[in-house]
């Protein structure tokens, strides 16, 4: 039996605009008796059919569109919400106001407006998650499609005139899915239940796609044998993917102190000397032989020469935690000191390659790093940032030209007193990270360029940001010590493509740079 009743409540509607308001609304609707199913456990039921199943969140349209062909299952009941002037958010929150009118290419009203929307979505999730539990699912905003904040309902027909009056309206959309927030985080707690694990963590609800989500590679196994079992008693949609999905690059580390996988171009190596002293370098990029061998790139000279008669270990922060890198290879010997031939190329120490490979269950792409760490005298970082540059493969030293600009990483540095860490001779006052400069041309063998560089940062990468490319490693340069102070400062890189063609005509192992890894099973390389 159908039940027509009005509710009727003070209005002050606030359309289009964002700025302070609270709403109340008085609207008429058509509504079955509220079953029980509906008050306690969002369920659907014979009155009430629920969204169709191939709808997906997003394809419904805005507060104004036309509801569905039967009312709504729960009384209709206003919201309330307070907003700020889009004005005064955007003066608490420059940045993000910057953010968005950079990304997006939106004049800075609009992105105000967006910030204040976005302030204002907070306070509305958590009213609208107490008044609505059967039919709320969650919210977020879709900058893309023009700063919608983008409410997901099992009825869509009862919250849209529930948000019609919120601040800033015509940019409110509502949704429908099948699945209420409430059911959700509940079959996320059974499923978290069947598998012993934490809910929220390791068991979390997808909003966007109204879905149930166990995160694996971690605590739960991909292949753990309870898995299919418990997404199947969540009542819910229910998937299982690697923790980390997509991409899997890490951020940027201090090139000083980075002792976490995945082995990447740019960090620190300390080398211990015959004579008990200990000098430092950096590591240039990742190699791997034809036979899925990986090796890590650095200068020659950093282990072959008079204070280098033995078998030089490198070490990750000599000092302290003294993580084990790479060993000075004999057989065959992969490692040479006479210019243009100044490399070393080194296999991992014993069972270090487990240290520094990417997670066997890690996901994502794997790629191939090169650290890029902000420093004061490099302007490009105001904006930027500091982030890893993924290695898409070499350029040739014949295909490099006078005039290219390029980034270096080095690690150098000279600790200040009383810090316990190797001096590597770059003097007090440099900071390590990486720099960009100009080639200025190739008539030494090498590829000379004007980037500051110190002692300590030999073998470190130089490389082309904009796509990745490997060039060469740090072979020397002119005398400087501290702070980078000279804008001609000059440096010279030994080429990568002089270095692989070297090793593999003498050795035949087929050494590449790798694009993909460290990881622990054969990947590929690429080359122009």
């Amino acid at each position: 039996m159908r039940i027509r009743r009005r509710v009727v409540v003070a209005a002050a509607l606030v359309v289009s605009t964002v700025g302070a308001a609270t709403v109340a609304l008085t609207w008429e609707v058509d509504a079955d008796p509220v079953p029980a199913a509906a008050t306690t456990g969002g369920d659907w039921s014979a009155d009430a059919p629920p969204a169709p199943a191939d709808a997906p969140p997003g394809t419904a349209s805005g507060i104004g569109s036309p509801t569905g062909a039967r009312g709504s299952t729960v009384d209709a009941r206003p919201v309330a919400v307070t907003g700020r002037p889009a004005g005064q958010v955007a003066q608490d929150a420059p940045a993000s106001v910057t953010y968005l009118s950079d990304r997006y290419q939106v004049p800075q009203s609009e992105a105000a407006r967006r910030v204040a929307l976005q302030e204002l979505s907070a306070p509305l999730a958590e009213t609208l998650a107490a008044k609505y539990p059967a039919e709320y699912a969650g919210m977020w905003l879709d900058q893309a499609a023009g700063g919608i904040l983008t409410i997901a309902a099992t009825s869509p027909e009862t919250l849209r005139p529930a948000v019609a009056g919120v601040p800033d309206a015509t940019h409110v959309k509502v949704v429908p899915v099948r699945h209420s927030l409430r059911q959700l985080t509940e079959a996320a707690a059974r499923v978290a239940g069947a598998l012993g694990v934490t809910v929220g963590t390791d068991v979390v609800v997808d909003e966007q796609a109204n879905e149930v989500v166990v995160l694996t590679g971690d605590v739960v196994a991909a292949d753990d044998a309870r898995l299919a079992g418990a997404l199947d008693t969540a009542g819910a949609p229910a998937r299982a993917q690697a923790r980390k999905s997509g991409s899997s690059i890490l951020k940027a580390c201090d090139p000083r102190y980075c002792p976490t996988a995945p082995m990447r171009g740019g960090i620190r190596l300390d080398v211990p000397r015959d004579d008990g002293t200990v000098g430092g370098c950096t590591t240039g990029f990742n190699l791997r032989a034809k036979s899925g061998r990986y090796y890590v790139l650095t200068a020659g000279h950093c282990v072959v020469g008079g204070r280098h008669q033995l078998v030089d270990r490198t070490w990750h922060q000599y000092l302290g935690p003294k993580v084990p890198v790479g060993v000075e290879s004999t057989s065959p010997v992969l490692a040479e000191n006479a210019f243009p031939y100044d490399y070393a190329v080194m296999p991992y120490q014993d069972r270090a390659i487990d240290r520094w490979a990417y997670p066997r269950r890690g996901g994502g792409d794997q790629a191939s790093l090169v650290n890029y760490w902000c420093v004061a005298d490099n302007p490009a970082c105001a904006t930027k940032g500091s982030h890893d540059v993924k290695v898409t493969g070499y350029t040739a030293y014949s295909a490099v030209q006078a005039g290219w600009v390029v980034c270096a990483t080095g690690s150098a540095y000279t600790p200040k007193a009383g810090e316990q860490y190797v001096d590597s001779g770059a003097g007090v006052g440099y900071v390590p990270g990486t720099r960009c400069g100009e080639v200025i041309g190739k008539a030494s063998g090498g590829i000379d360029v004007r980037i500051c560089a110190r002692p300590g940062d030999s073998g470190g990468p130089l490389f082309t940001e904009s796509d990745g490319r490997a060039l060469g490693i740090l072979h020397d340069g002119d005398p400087g010590t501290g702070a980078c102070t000279s804008p001609n400062e000059k440096n010279t890189y030994t080429p990568v493509s002089t270095i692989l063609d070297r090793v593999n005509s003498r050795t035949g192992l087929g050494i590449q740079i790798a694009t993909r890894g460290p990881t622990l099973d054969p990947i590929g390389s690429s080359t122009r």
